[in-house]
């Protein structure tokens, strides 16, 4: 089964809680458990699981602007977003949650985080 859904987003970078949304699909679907797979289609976004809390998102968003920004990047010289695409390659474009019973299993406090680094609509699929 794959659904998909779009978000979206008001600053070139965000950071969005998706848990409800993945919630959502796994509780309309008849597999009592599996493994679920949520990813995003655009090479400037990317999805990790997280705690939604507003320090560690915080220090998410500084810990990979500094690894990403300030540099001469190659591929700024076509459109001025290699930083875009070079933090969704260290985030990565999928994650695999493990589900029992419509619930998942990423632990306490876990939240499925979209992150985008253009400004532009998102979507993810499950």
């Amino acid at each position: 089964m794959t659904k998909t859904f779009a978000l979206p987003t008001s600053s070139r970078r965000q950071v969005l809680d998706i848990t409800s949304e993945v919630s959502e699909i796994l509780g309309k679907s008849e597999a009592s458990s599996g493994l679920c797979s949520v990813s995003v289609p655009h090479c400037t976004c990317a999805i990790y699981i997280n705690e939604h809390e507003e320090g560690l998102v915080h220090d998410t968003l500084t810990l990979v602007d500094g690894l990403v920004s300030g540099e001469d990047w190659h591929h700024d010289r076509i459109d001025h977003n290699a930083g875009a695409h070079l933090a969704a390659t260290l985030l990565g474009n999928s994650v695999q949650i493990p589900f029992e019973a419509a619930t998942s299993s990423s632990g306490p406090g876990s939240a499925s985080s979209l992150s985008n680094s253009t400004g532009r609509g998102t979507a993810a699929s499950t």
